[in-house]
């Protein structure tokens, strides 16, 4: 029988530190998982579309499909932006186990990422944490850093300045003892920050290169289709470290990265490494003023690291 796990049931019962600990998993036995590079198919304007995303772990003998829609003007209808399901399925007799709300687990697992990029990348002691964009995906973004740093001050910047300050009592609600400012000033926050993390849709820069300061890593998770931009391209040859999630992905999803190539700015042979060699390997910052770039389109593989997670603990509780 076909077990449904809605958003609520994953949410209570699978936390970040989950997700980080299953996906630093999954990279320790990618020869055993196998993914088709996900469809996306354009259903509007900018980015409404459909993604389908398959993988199968021979290891575990499981197999995921996530099914995404993403319906930028949904919250004018008080409905979410992104909505996902994914399915699980047995390869021993190829019966659907599962389908679990996949909504809470992509921003999990984005979030994780970043997390994870933040723990490897990032100074030790970063504390001041700067949030472009408080849409949808922002606030995993800033449970992701708020587990491996020790983060006492979050900015916030929002094209929208009100939704920054309603994510900013998001945020005193669950921290209350955070200092927690909202600008602005895009500048100001860049200037400021030790970890940025960007989480918007944007076709264009959301901050420039020139205003980054030397020890400062940054995370760009918002920009997954060629015509988005968010992060400066000019700041990868200014890097000491460019990392990302998934390199096919990259050459085939972000917008900055493919802009910087062709330009000849930044090639795609001068990315640095993908972010299971830092985990596998435990690679960490050798140079606190360093400048380093973390870009995560998603891929198959981190679905199905948090889906199959969740949905073994939440059948063991």
């Amino acid at each position: 029988m076909m077990q449904v796990f809605s958003e609520t049931q994953v949410e209570e019962h699978y936390k970040m530190s989950d997700a980080i600990r299953d996906i630093e998993q999954a990279f320790g036995h990618l020869e055993d998982i196998q993914q088709a590079q996900r469809t996306v198919i354009p259903t509007g304007e900018g980015a409404k579309a459909m993604l389908y995303m398959p993988c199968v772990d021979l290891k575990q003998q499981l197999g995921t499909i996530k099914i995404t829609s993403i319906t930028p003007d949904n919250p004018k209808s008080g409905k979410p932006t992104t909505q996902a399901q994914i399915v699980i399925t047995s390869l021993d007799n190829g019966e659907h186990k599962a389908i679990i709300d996949g909504s809470y687990l992509t921003r999990l697992r984005t979030g994780a990422l970043s997390g994870i990029a933040t723990q490897y990348m990032s100074k030790a002691e970063a504390h001041i944490l700067g949030m472009i964009g408080t849409g949808g995906m922002a606030y995993e973004q800033f449970l992701g850093n708020m587990e491996v740093r020790p983060i006492d001050t979050v900015i916030l910047y929002n094209r929208t300045t009100e939704k920054a300050k309603t994510f900013k009592q998001r945020i005193l609600k669950d921290y209350p003892n955070l200092e927690v400012k909202v600008t602005e000033d895009v500048s100001e926050l860049v200037k400021q920050s030790d970890i940025i993390n960007c989480q918007t849709p944007s076709t264009e820069p959301v901050f420039k290169a020139g205003d980054v300061q030397p020890g400062t890593h940054i995370n760009g998770i918002g920009s997954y289709q060629p015509s988005m931009k968010e992060i400066d391209y000019n700041i990868f040859p200014k890097a000491d470290w460019v990392v990302v999630d998934d390199l096919e992905g990259v050459k085939d999803e972000s917008g900055e990265l493919i802009e910087a190539n062709d330009e000849g700015v930044f090639t795609f042979e001068e990315i640095d490494d993908e972010l299971k060699t830092l985990s596998l390997n435990k690679q960490t910052r050798k140079n606190d003023e360093a400048i380093t770039v973390f870009k995560c389109v998603g891929a198959a593989y981190f679905d199905l690291a948090v889906a199959v997670g969740a949905y073994q603990k939440l059948n063991q509780e």
